[in-house]
């Protein structure tokens, strides 16, 4: 697997930490909430077997140092835009997870010249996705910096944030976030790109809001017929097994979601 080390782009006012890993279509990979790139296991060195992945760390994540502005996904996904124009590249597939996915989601609907594919997994389009143990546990995670110290998630953290003294005011921006109502069912209708929803059959996203999701977006409308010509540009697929927090590091997501990149698009066929 051949690897660029990782360096830093200047985004906005942010010192965007990135990883450029194989050759290939590019493919941008944006991690969870309170990760980093490294929390994508075995998915990313799979997807680099014949891809040039691009794996982000987000504002006030992983080797990212946060700035004086709100975690939003819009600014986020103005990042994750402006980043794939200054590596010089027309458009590449973006890929997100949890907090990532509703990232990639705003790219998309932001910018949808810089995207080609897009691909969300465990990803919700109005808070309401996810199940309301979820919300609930959202809705603590200011007032979490301390005892989160003892978890795994911290430690990550520690090891590679510039200001590992800033984990307070990371859980205090993201709760901010979570907790903040949005609604992009309108904002779907202007999704045009090809679009993979990928959920564990365990997630903490709905399996309802994930179908429904794969509705609005054009998928299951009909029968694809015996030659596929009946399929629209989205796809759907509900990994068994899977919850929301193994499912970015199986090797079973890897093998979904590279068929769907290395298919060529609807007009290329």
């Amino acid at each position: 697997m051949n690897t660029t080390p990782g360096r830093y782009a200047q985004v906005n006012g942010l010192s965007l930490y990135h990883e450029v890993y194989g050759q290939g279509q590019p493919v941008v990979l944006l991690h969870g909430g309170l990760g980093a790139t490294g929390m994508f296991g075995e998915v990313l060195p799979l997807l680099a077997r014949g891809h040039q992945v691009i794996a982000v760390d987000l504002q006030a994540h992983g080797r990212t140092a946060d700035i004086d502005r709100p975690l939003s996904y819009e600014a986020m996904a103005d990042d994750v835009a402006t980043l794939i124009r200054q590596l010089g590249l027309k458009n590449a597939d973006v890929m997100g997870y949890s907090l990532g996915g509703g990232v990639a989601l705003q790219t998309a609907i932001r910018h949808p010249g810089v995207v080609r594919k897009l691909v969300l997994v465990s990803t919700p389009f109005r808070r309401d996705g996810w199940y309301p143990e979820i919300l609930a546990g959202q809705a603590q995670m200011a007032h979490a910096a301390e005892p989160m110290k003892q978890t795994p998630m911290y430690q990550t953290y520690a090891s590679l944030a510039p200001r590992p003294q800033d984990w307070p005011v990371l859980l205090t921006k993201l709760s901010a976030l979570l907790t903040q109502d949005y609604d992009w069912s309108q904002a779907l209708t202007n999704v045009k790109v090809p679009t993979l929803l990928v959920a564990g059959d365990g997630d903490a996203v709905r399996t309802a809001h994930t179908t429904d999701m794969f509705g609005r977006l054009g998928g299951g409308q009909q029968d694809a017929g015996w030659d596929g010509s009946g399929y629209g540009d989205a796809r759907l697929a509900i990994l068994p097994g899977l919850t929301h927090y193994t499912i970015f590091s199986s090797p079973l997501l890897a093998a979904t979601v590279t068929p769907f990149l290395d298919t060529p698009l609807p007009s290329a066929r």
